[in-house]
């Protein structure tokens, strides 16, 4: 019986689909912008993925260091660092992937809301696949502080120039919250 734990960590489910479909190799250039704990960023370091990843805490930053010795990635420290996602100090057109978990509907408002995805779509390649979970309009939940509503992340996708690689996806979390998947390749 496979571990499954063991194999992939705690990675997103959503993410995990974008695997099954082969829209992640393990040559991709992974940029996760705000990274958290590196729970989506387990298993790609162990498939070979040259990952890189941001979050504004220190302590996220430096497990996620941890997280790539231990696994005997030889990436780079410097891969991994302590800065805001509307600040990304990456190169343009660097990553091949870029993942947003959870991190979106956290904006301020929808200028702080547009920074952080102008910031993330200027480090995708052409070609590459921006991956997002976010919090949306469908269930509001108090603790989030920008919310998005589908029609929205529609002409979103229009006005960066992409094309959904999926149906956008909205998940209800029973009496808390709504959370929709939003996945687009950038033209």
């Amino acid at each position: 019986m496979i571990d499954l734990p063991a194999t992939f960590g705690q990675i997103d489910i959503y993410l995990f689909d974008q695997l099954l479909k082969g829209r992640i190799v393990a040559s991709d250039r992974v940029l996760d912008a705000g990274c958290g704990s590196g729970r989506n960023l387990f298993y790609l370091m162990k498939m070979g993925c040259h990952v890189t990843a941001v979050d504004a805490s220190p302590v996220a930053v430096a497990g996620v260091r941890e997280l790539a010795v231990e696994l005997g990635t030889g990436l780079p420290p410097e891969n991994f660092r302590v800065e805001a996602v509307e600040d990304l100090s990456f190169a343009d057109a660097s990553c091949d992937v870029v993942i947003s978990s959870a991190v979106l509907h956290f904006a301020r408002d929808q200028a702080h809301f547009e920074a952080m995805l102008q910031a993330m779509w200027r480090v995708l390649r052409p070609g590459g696949m921006f991956f997002a979970r976010l919090a949306s309009t469908l269930l509001p939940d108090p603790h989030y502080s920008y919310l998005v509503s589908p029609e929205q992340l529609e002409q979103l996708t229009a006005s960066l120039g992409g094309q959904l690689l999926d149906p956008i996806k909205t998940t209800i979390v029973h009496r808390q919250r709504s959370m929709t998947t939003w996945v687009v390749r950038k033209g």
